[in-house]
């Protein structure tokens, strides 16, 4: 009898963990509840019935999946509790919110991006918040119970559930202006239904490229141009900018005109495809690179990043490519991008060259293993991933050296070019959005568009042009969605969805 397994019974098992879930992982939840509402007695009463609903919705869900799933269930279960520990460390690490979009980074993120993340902090915080709870979860026998007992304590879930969204129906408004951020703190719901909005809306706009109307190549001139796709470059860090620190001292002595420019979205896939279409949509047209693949341009595709839309060229190339192909080149940095171009300029049989180099150059929390050694100029910098711990000045730091390294990036694609005297040869450099380094106790970035501080969107749009080459416009500002439509003008390209309004060359 001693080493009889103790039992518990459903509704007991499913009560205890409703309410370890409300007081685990829904701190971030509270903390911005409380701050949002109203003080007073009815403001009491919005955070009171947001528990109970919790309360309510959680025993809800893990009562139906210990009934119906039994083992199955459990390990549903398990997953959930780890999920949430991991999703709770982000949130108080990087001050994020789980939207359908974070979601996207998510699941679009690399292992070796991933990995930038892992820290002793993440450990303690899926250990204790989740491993532990998930073992202890498997220790007791579960008493089920008859199925008619089964349908009453459903049944009283849903009515409380019912009952507090009846009874603040004066409340809505408030829950409606603010959906958003407690939606995306509500664990496990933000990002079980985040995943499933994400993968809808992917689902939708990848089921068809939507071809562009056929485009005519109208002269012979030989031109080439090299688009950078920047990553999580902030504009107000670069001295091109009249940033107080020199962390453009090449580019400063090129001849290059640097824009007022903004984002078009907060996070990379968003951003790249803005950069890279003809127009603001949520529809999949078909991209620069494809479209001008397709009219018998030359096209080139390195990178070192992800989220790009699907590319349909023959030359697309990761780094692990390219490494292969230059042995001696070190994969660990952006560098490797550059490896080999001038050779593959040169070895062109098309009048016409797009080159396209997708950096990752700025992208945290790891913004210290983004450059070689030679371009740590201003130290000590942070090398902890737990952002929100790291002495501010040494981020700072860290995160300049990414950008003095990137003018060094933009630097050697001009001088290639350079290199070819008898071709038309632009560069064009641009971000695909900002990072905030702990302003307002945000970093990183992928904060909504419509709460997004200036950090976060504020980008640099940088471009040079060889001798030859038409004068840039006097613009006082430029977007991402500018990138498509110079380009076609560049290289003399006619198309149907041309757009003079959104070219920079005169």
């Amino acid at each position: 009898m001693a080493n009889k397994v103790k039992s518990i019974k459903i509704s007991l098992l499913s009560l205890i963990l409703s309410i370890f879930t409300v007081v685990a992982y829904h701190m971030p939840f509270f903390t911005y509840s409380c701050g949002a509402v109203e003080k007073g007695f009815n403001g009491i009463i919005i955070v009171a019935s947001l528990a109970l609903l919790l309360l309510a919705a959680d025993f809800f869900l893990y009562y139906l999946l210990l009934f119906l799933g039994r083992i199955v269930g459990k390990c549903i279960i398990v997953f959930t509790l780890i999920s949430n520990a991991g999703s709770l460390y982000f949130i108080n690490s990087y001050n994020v919110l789980i939207t359908d979009e974070m979601m996207g980074n998510v699941f679009n993120t690399q292992f070796s991006e991933a990995s930038g993340f892992f820290s002793a902090g993440a450990v303690l915080y899926i250990l204790l918040l989740g491993v532990i709870p998930s073992v202890l979860l498997f220790l007791p026998k579960v008493e089920y119970g008859s199925v008619k007992r089964f349908f009453a304590n459903i049944g009283i879930s849903l009515a409380v559930v019912l009952g507090v969204a009846l009874a603040n129906m004066q409340n809505w408004p408030w829950i409606d202006r603010n959906s958003t951020e407690i939606g995306s703190l509500l664990l496990p719901w933000s990002y079980s239904v985040n995943s499933v909005r994400y993968y809808n809306a992917e689902k939708k706009r990848n089921a068809k490229e939507i071809p562009l109307p056929d485009a005519i190549i109208t002269n012979d001139a030989e031109d080439v141009c090299i688009l950078i796709i920047g990553e999580s470059a902030r504009r107000d860090h670069f001295s091109l900018y009249g940033y107080e620190r020199t962390t453009n001292p090449l580019l400063e002595k090129d001849s290059i005109r640097a824009f007022i420019a903004t984002s078009a979205d907060t996070y990379t896939t968003a951003g790249v495809k803005a950069i890279l279409d003809h127009k603001p949509t949520n529809e999949l047209y078909e991209i620069l690179p494809n479209y001008l693949y397709r009219s018998g341009v030359d096209v080139v595709w390195r990178t070192s990043n992800w989220g790009e839309p699907p590319v349909h060229i023959n030359d697309y190339m990761k780094v692990e490519d390219i490494a292969r192909e230059y042995p001696e080149a070190d994969e660990r940095f952006d560098g490797i991008l550059l490896e080999g171009l001038h050779e593959r300029i040169a070895a062109s049989q098309s009048r016409k060259m797009l080159i396209i180099l997708h950096t990752n150059t700025s992208h945290g929390p790891v913004y210290y293993k983004r450059y070689p050694e030679e371009f740590e100029k201003f130290t000590p910098v942070c090398t902890t991933v737990e952002m929100s711990k790291a002495v501010k000045e040494e981020l700072i730091n860290a995160y300049d050296n990414s950008i003095l390294y990137t003018d060094y990036l933009v630097h050697s694609a001009i001088e290639i070019l350079n290199g070819f005297p008898e071709k038309r040869g632009t560069v064009i450099y641009v971000s695909d959005h900002g990072e905030s380094l702990g302003e307002n106790n945000l970093y990183m970035h992928g904060v909504p568009m419509y709460m997004a501080p200036a950090e976060q969107i504020e980008i640099p749009f940088i471009v040079w042009h060889s001798e030859g080459v038409d004068k840039i416009k006097e613009i006082d500002k430029v977007g991402q969605y500018h990138v498509f439509h110079s380009i076609l003008y560049f290289m003399g390209i006619e198309s149907p969805v041309y757009d003079e309004s959104l070219n920079i060359y005169k």
